[in-house]
């Protein structure tokens, strides 16, 4: 183990959220590519699947019989209607990775972010808001940090910073005085 792995905060659930355009899915893609240890979960649908997606891998793809039965189970953190599909958290896998010590990072939108949020008060909540706009108020009431979606990395950054990280930081000059 290096020092920096010593230094990393304990693992817990980051939910990243903010309204539809704010960016979610390429902050999420830039923070796994600088933190693969950081977990994000697998969404249940009961949507068909796209010809380019994997069951299990980019959705679990659920009958809307079997999304029930996980709802009525408890199985589900929290979910959501699109139209006329249901899409869910799977509680079971998010619990054991936090159980093994492993950071998770979950993106929702608003209303499934405060649904976790009531379920599990420790959760860290992450607002994003698109630049020249207020963030809900709601949301940043609870949230821990709230950015301005301006720039991916700047975001990322601040993610990674939370998460902690096991890559070394660019080196910088030190200071002679």
């Amino acid at each position: 183990m290096s020092t920096d792995d010593r230094a990393r905060p304990a693992a817990r659930l980051t939910v990243l959220t903010g309204p539809s355009g704010s960016g979610r899915e390429s902050v999420v893609e830039s923070v796994r590519a600088r933190s693969p240890s950081v977990w994000v979960p697998v969404p249940a649908t009961t949507r068909p699947r796209h010809p380019h997606e994997v069951d299990g891998v980019d959705r679990l793809f659920l009958t809307p019989a079997e999304f029930d039965r996980r709802l009525a189970a408890g199985e589900l953190l929290e979910w959501s209607r699109f139209g006329p599909h249901r899409r869910g958290t799977p509680y079971e896998p998010l619990r054991a990775w936090l159980d093994a010590g492993r950071s998770v990072l979950l993106p929702l939108d608003p209303p499934g972010a405060l649904l976790v949020r009531s379920a599990l008060p420790n959760v860290r909540l992450v607002l994003l808001h698109l630049p020249g706009t207020a963030p809900d108020p709601a949301l940043h009431a609870v949230a821990e940090l709230a950015v301005a979606h301006d720039l991916t990395e700047r975001v990322v950054d601040e993610l990674v910073g939370l998460f902690g990280s096991s890559f070394l930081a660019p080196a910088r000059p030190r200071v002679r005085g």
